[in-house]
């Protein structure tokens, strides 16, 4: 920002004060780490494909009834293709996964597990929430007639949570984002006031920009933060407006500003600002598998299921995948088409023999899987609610759960209730499924007890699903880096032969059912135009 050379007046523009501002508050840093892994662009989708023309008498053999074989099912048959899915699980969907109560999995090592959730309740695995943005997902949710209710992000009333700090006591996410912005908002008056902006802007400007950080930072008329009605509207009162006698407030006491910064429980509060998580997010109304549920009622005359695939053929003529049926057993079976797209997750290709050519055989192995893991826990009473009223969000911790995300829907219920009791990635995934699925969810209750005590006699029972231990997956979305998207990411799309990938792997959106979508219709119609160029 010093460097003359960049800014020859010596000043720097209101646009970048504003980068600064934001920077100093966390989002600008959040949102170029979440930019450097892809998370964060728009989706760009444009409306319905169209596969004009017809087939030409060709058919596609799909690997994979996830989103991305779905979707490519859906539209090829639709435009005259002859289509054929080859599927290992007994479902449509993938990884859009719900468990609910007498669900059984099992997991690689052997490991089953039955889900005991009440009725009604469920737990999704993969994929839990869609920004407003994916417009590709929402699309088909409304053209299947798939019902949405929101999904809360950001809940000022839950917890952000430190084992580090305030004596690892939880602090609800309202105090602490009303406190730091306030803190800052302070000490940036106190600069403009005291004319060290005036280099960055002018002094009509700073006049404007003291009134933006009063509002913005709820200070008082001396730009101070302190104890008053003001900041108590942002972080709570010590005591709440009522009715009748003695219904005054008491202002309540912000923390510290060293507190704040200290505690580092502020990196939490840029969560909403990214665009991924930005208001408004959806969840289909009953668990994600809504979504895969549609579609296997307009695909699923298509698909061959508990169908594992073993090898992948081609010549100038056809493809040829062999495959065995993982229930009735047998010999090897063979399917052939004259094209196919294969959805397969690269964790599981990269480990079938796949004659294809060697820069996609590279991009293939180029990309490794995060370790994830997910945990369901019921509780007898939503205790969240009754007790905490706290109405969906989740509340963030530095303690290996990460996160506990609470129902957002059925508000009020009677009976129980669901919480994802842990969020996990890296190191503390790989810890977690190191454990029996019954001690990982020991373990969850154990952590979650620190924020919420009335684990301990609430909860009934739970499911753990580590998703580096699925094994029609293998890992729970693919990463990519820079230097492996610009080595890679082109020949992993690319049509080989007769052969095309897709899946959220083949996309700038990973770990996101859009990304899939977007892949795979991208796949299809150049498929089809290559049809057409024939």
């Amino acid at each position: 920002m010093n460097d003359p050379s960049l800014n020859p007046a010596g000043s720097i523009s209101r646009r970048d004060l504003l980068a600064m501002i934001g920077l100093v508050a966390g989002s600008s840093a959040s949102y170029r780490a979440m930019a450097s892994m892809g998370l964060v662009n728009e989706s760009t989708y444009k409306g319905p494909i169209k596969l004009d023309g017809g087939a030409k008498n060709k058919s596609v053999l799909i690997l994979g009834a996830g989103h991305a074989g779905a979707v490519a099912a859906f539209e090829l048959r639709k435009a005259g293709y002859k289509v054929q899915v080859l599927e290992y699980n007994d479902r449509v969907g993938g990884r859009c996964w719900t468990l609910r109560g007498g669900d059984e999995y099992t997991e690689l090592g052997g490991a089953t597990q039955t889900c005991g959730f009440d009725p009604g309740l469920y737990i999704n695995p993969g994929p839990w929430r869609i920004p407003y943005h994916h417009r590709a997902v929402l699309e088909y949710c409304k053209l299947f007639g798939v019902q949405l209710e929101p999904f809360v992000q950001v809940n000022y009333n839950a917890y952000v949570h430190s084992t580090q700090a305030f004596g690892g006591k939880p602090q609800r996410y309202r105090e602490i984002a009303a406190d730091f912005t306030g803190h800052v908002a302070e000490l940036l008056a106190k600069a403009t006031s005291q004319n060290q902006l005036n280099q960055a802007v002018s002094p009509e400007d700073a006049e404007k920009l003291l009134q933006a950080l009063r509002d913005w930072g709820a200070l008082d008329k001396d730009y101070r933060y302190t104890a008053n009605v003001g900041t108590s509207e942002r972080r709570g009162y010590a005591k709440s407006p009522g009715g009748g006698i003695g219904a005054a407030p008491v202002p309540s006491q912000p923390m510290a500003v060293g507190d704040v910064l200290q505690s580092g429980l502020w990196h939490h509060m840029s969560i909403g600002q990214q665009i991924e998580f930005q208001t408004t997010l959806f969840q289909p109304v009953g668990g994600m598998d809504m979504i895969a549920k549609a579609f296997q009622r307009q695909i699923g005359d298509l698909v061959r299921y508990n169908s594992k695939v073993t090898r992948i053929d081609q010549n100038d003529k056809k493809v040829t995948v062999t495959y065995v049926d993982t229930k009735a057993g047998g010999a090897p079976m063979q399917a052939t088409a004259d094209y196919c797209l294969c959805t397969i997750p690269l964790s599981v290709l990269g480990q079938i023999p796949t004659q294809v050519g060697p820069k996609m055989q590279a991009a293939i192995r180029a990309v490794p899987y995060e370790a994830s893991v997910k945990i369901g826990l019921q509780f007898k009473r939503r205790f969240w609610e009754q007790d905490e009223h706290i109405y969906g969000g989740n509340t963030y911790t530095d303690m290996p759960i990460r996160i506990i995300s609470y129902p957002n829907s059925n508000y009020h219920g009677s009976g129980k209730g669901v919480l994802l009791g842990g969020y996990m990635f890296g190191p503390n995934a790989y810890e977690f499924t190191s454990l029996p699925p019954a001690e990982r969810v020991r373990k969850a209750v154990e952590y979650g007890a620190k924020i919420h005590p009335q684990y301990t006699a609430e909860f009934d029972n739970g499911i753990a699903v580590g998703w580096h231990r699925v094994p029609w997956t293998l890992g729970c979305a693919g990463a990519w880096t820079d230097e492996t998207r610009a080595a890679h990411y082109d020949n992993l799309c690319a049509m080989d032969g007769r052969i095309m990938l897709a899946g959220e792997h083949a996309s700038y959106i990973p770990a996101w059912q859009e990304g899939a979508l977007l892949s795979s219709l991208n796949a299809i119609e150049r498929l089809h135009q290559h049809v057409h160029s024939r």
